[in-house]
């Protein structure tokens, strides 16, 4: 099927999420998984790049203290590697061949639809808060000249040091809370119909606000599993960022389906 081929108009009916969803995701996401393995190193491997890229500036320009707000902020960036994970699970779903010019021929389709909107309030979210991680480390730290912060980590555990790390880490939690709620449904649904990203980003937001017990738990397993693959070199992500992009497809899926069944359609395969 073509790349521009005709989507359905409009958001759909989102029904409720129900925690037996979430682990159902994950058993469909490991299961495209493994069933499109390459496609899963390539996506995946676009992503560590760019991380490892990241690190490395941070570490050659000799200001490791930026590695904490990047380390914080740089999992905001994750939705732009998903659009590939979805497509691929679209079309096992669908039964179709996964014929790479294709898939890459979706993917590259999104940059004339509404992701790029979408991608672009990321990215302004993003640098805004690169800004507000500038301002809280000068507050706190800023007149510490006499203490090189990229080598003495001592001054993290300075009342300053604790001060900027507690409110560094709570500023950015609200921002990834943010990103999170008006993209894990927003982005799955550009790639399915046919919407502006306004209702995009908006029908995302409505989902997690009328659901957020189980959304919560399903965005705080994607900052806990993200976490804990950056830590061996941003390897753990091979497998992580394809497990929860192809899961996130699937919880979009089975929240469609819930609203046309009118129940859970956490069961169905």
């Amino acid at each position: 099927m073509p790349a521009n081929e005709i989507k359905p108009l409009g958001r759909p009916e989102m029904g409720e999420v129900r925690f037996a969803m979430l682990g159902e995701a994950l058993r469909r996401g490991w299961r495209d998984m493994r069933r499109a393995p390459g496609y899963a190193i390539v996506f995946a491997g676009v992503y560590v790049a760019v991380g490892l890229i990241m690190a490395g500036v941070t570490w050659s320009t000799g200001k490791s203290y930026w590695l904490i707000f990047a380390a914080v902020g740089f999992p905001l960036i994750g939705p732009f590697a998903a659009v590939g994970f979805y497509e691929v699970s679209h079309r096992l779903e669908q039964g179709r061949a996964l014929v790479a010019s294709e898939v890459m021929g979706v993917i590259a389709h999104q940059r004339r639809r509404q992701l790029p909107s979408i991608c672009a309030i990321i990215i302004m979210v993003f640098l805004f808060w690169f800004f507000l991680a500038h301002m809280i480390f000068a507050l706190f730290l800023g007149l510490s000249t006499m203490t090189n912060v990229s080598s003495s980590f001592e001054v993290y555990l300075t009342r300053e040091g604790l001060g900027m790390l507690t409110v560094g880490t709570a500023v950015g939690a609200v921002f990834a809370l943010f990103i999170y709620a008006i993209t894990v449904i927003a982005l799955p649904l550009l790639l399915d119909r046919e919407v502006d990203f306004v209702t995009a980003m908006l029908t995302s937001l409505e989902v997690v606000v009328h659901n957020p017990v189980p959304m919560l738990a399903w965005g705080g397993m994607i900052a806990v599993l993200t976490f804990l693959a950056l830590l061996p070199g941003f390897l753990g992500l091979f497998i992580v960022l394809p497990l929860l992009g192809h899961a996130t497809w699937h919880l979009y899926r089975q929240i469609c389906g819930a609203a046309a069944t009118g129940e859970p359609s956490g069961s169905s395969g």
